[in-house]
């Protein structure tokens, strides 16, 4: 009997061993490929995604950590923003990054989907994550979109897609499709950065799927309002 659970202690601290190696080897293949990326996508962005993940993870009954670990750290890899809208671009370089390190296929599918439908593509276009894995990656990628990093990610990409910080005539619109979204994000319509907050930033917080996520969200959520408020009020010279 003792001989049985020394085994079993030993498989465990070796499969362990395992899937940090995989989680460490990951975490250096995305840094050397994004290290040079667009300001608010890149490895910065990961970094914290990846380690609001794990935080909120902790917290949610039965979830994969090691999926979770693996869906933050490549959920943008190939961000379909910067592929010409193909959503089928990130799980592949995902798939063929995770093959590389023989993972096993149940866990690269699940990879996959959750970085398949992880990034917000419109108002009316959202479907809900199918599991609590793909929950808690969606939330923490959503958490980096709140609050003063948030604000600053939006007008860094913003400003490299060649949109105006705020133009009080271009009225903000909630986007049905993805098509639709992705060619305002991409200055393909005439957009002004400020209403991407009405857009999505403001919608975030009620989009938010598990428990942790929702009570981190909130803080995030009300600094983004006041900064809007004191936005306004500067632009109309109320102050």
């Amino acid at each position: 009997m003792l001989f049985i659970c020394i085994k079993k202690v030993y498989n465990v601290f070796i499969w362990s061993i395992y899937m940090q190696n995989i989680i460490d080897k990951t975490a250096d293949f995305v840094e050397s490929k994004l290290e040079n990326g667009e300001g608010a996508h890149d490895w910065f962005h990961i970094e914290r995604v990846w380690n609001n993940a794990k935080a909120i993870c902790k917290e949610e009954e039965k979830a994969d950590m090691f999926v979770v670990e693996l869906a933050a750290l490549l959920h943008d890899i190939a961000d379909y923003k910067f592929h010409d809208g193909d959503i089928e671009a990130g799980p592949k370089a995902a798939r063929e990054w995770l093959e590389t390190l023989n993972v096993d296929n149940s866990v690269i599918e699940h990879v996959c989907e959750i970085i398949r439908h992880l990034s917000f593509k419109g108002a009316g276009a959202e479907n809900p994550m199918q599991t609590i894995e793909g929950k808690i990656v969606r939330d923490a990628d959503r958490l980096d979109a709140l609050g003063a990093i948030g604000i600053a990610r939006s007008f860094a990409y913003g400003g490299a897609k060649g949109n105006l910080i705020y133009n009080p005539d271009i009225k903000p619109k909630l986007h049905n499709t993805k098509e639709e979204y992705l060619n305002t994000l991409n200055g393909k319509n005439k957009a002004s950065q400020f209403n991407h907050f009405y857009e999505k930033l403001l919608l975030l917080k009620d989009l938010m799927q598990t428990k942790t996520g929702k009570e981190m969200a909130k803080k995030r959520h009300e600094f983004i309002e006041i900064y809007m408020k004191q936005f306004i009020d500067e632009w109309e010279r109320k102050i």
